[in-house]
């Protein structure tokens, strides 16, 4: 697949549309945190494809506000949720390391494989999709804001981001258009400051 002609050709069209282009490309799946604005686009992709794959990487460090939100999505959109988790309990890996590692360190790197990496592998491993949905947006990073709709993530794994140039008050609309939950209380024990990237975006697969 050319990617350079694919994301000239989906340049400018809906997010709607690039999630219909993904979809017809093969079996594709959507990952989520159930973090801030993921609602937004859980909603959109099983508007069109309500079976689809749903992959949630429950690192074990959510708070319970998280948690509830996550059962409320799932059952309100009846989400195909696939949940995987760490091989090593967040027990295990605060007596490990002492608490959180330290950001840039080789055992930060070895906790995101723990809590992350892993984890995802087993669910690409498990489910073997060809598009991978995420609802990256270029504002949420210095990495993002140089991101194409359509990456290379892994050998026959395109990862796909609908909403790449949509804004917070965009979500925003989009919630409030839909009537749909919002989850602001999200932690996310490997990304440190805001605007860092976890890890899972930063790899191929």
């Amino acid at each position: 697949m050319n990617l350079v002609s694919l994301n000239q050709d989906l340049q400018g069209k809906t997010p709607e549309q690039i999630i219909e282009w993904g979809i017809g490309q093969g079996k594709s799946m959507i990952s989520t945190h159930f973090g801030p604005y993921e609602a937004v686009l859980l909603h959109m992709v099983t508007k069109l494809k309500p079976d689809i794959d749903v992959v949630w990487v429950d690192n074990g460090f959510s708070s319970n506000a998280t948690y509830r939100f996550a059962n409320q999505l799932i059952e309100q959109l009846k989400l195909n949720v696939h949940i995987f988790a760490p091989s090593r309990t967040s027990a295990y890996l605060n007596i490990r390391y002492g608490g959180l590692p330290e950001l840039d360190t080789p055992e930060h790197d070895e906790f995101t494989q723990f809590l992350k990496i892993e984890p995802f592998n087993r669910a690409l491993a498990t489910l073997n999709p060809h598009i991978w949905f995420t609802a990256l947006r270029k504002e949420q990073s210095a990495l993002r804001q140089g991101l194409e709709v359509a990456t290379e993530a892994g050998d026959n794994l395109i990862k796909v981001s609908p909403i790449l140039d949509w804004t917070e008050q965009d979500m925003r609309d989009y919630l409030t258009k839909h009537h749909l939950p919002n989850e602001l209380d999200y932690y996310d024990p490997t990304k440190g400051p805001q605007g860092r990237e976890c890890g899972l975006h930063k790899v191929k697969f």
